[in-house]
């Protein structure tokens, strides 16, 4: 797409881009009238930017955490600390507990959460940069998946937010998980 000067606007086309899931997201929260709760550790916030982007999110979106230190994973949102001595930062159990914490803690009918490492520092063989899990938690249902995303650091909290927002699309579509 070209602007009035006649330069191709690439930021202009991929926001156009990025915008239908957030629109679709925010579309289907509403007419469900759910409620969304996001915590998030490597994305930074970045999620909960993309959700507000969207004009009228406070009519579904309630807010989120950024939960970036384990002392607040376990203050914030109830993560024990069992399951981050067992388990660690970046797990499964761990990104559950967050999006339970989440939905708990912020009062929302859905909670999602986002925790791995962005790098290039951090990791291991088993949970490289790039690792990240993204979990979404409501009354009826809870899914949480492990992604190995490559690239530099704000390219992986680029991908995992986007991911979390196709996996919160797909499931606010399945009418089984939210009683429809």
């Amino acid at each position: 797409m070209e602007n009035a000067a006649g330069f191709f606007n690439y930021e202009l086309s991929m926001k156009k881009r990025r915008e239908r899931t957030e629109e679709t997201v925010a579309k289907l929260l509403k007419n469900y009238h759910l409620t969304l709760s996001v915590a998030e550790s490597c994305t930074g916030g970045l999620l909960c930017h993309k959700i507000t982007n969207v004009s009228g999110s406070s009519a579904y979106f309630r807010g989120g955490v950024i939960a970036y230190h384990n002392d607040l994973k376990k203050a914030l949102l109830d993560v024990s600390k069992e399951i981050l001595k067992k388990f660690g930062a970046v797990s499964k159990k761990t990104a559950m507990a967050m999006a339970r914490g989440a939905k708990r803690r912020l009062g929302c009918d859905i909670g999602m959460a986002i925790t791995g490492i962005a790098g290039p520092t951090g990791g291991s063989k088993l949970e490289p940069p790039g690792t990240v899990f993204i979990a979404i938690s409501d009354k009826k249902s809870e899914e949480c998946r492990r992604f190995l995303f490559k690239g530099k650091r704000q390219a992986i909290k680029l991908a995992a937010s986007n991911k979390a927002l196709k996996m919160l699309k797909e499931f606010l579509e399945q009418a089984d998980r939210v009683g429809v």
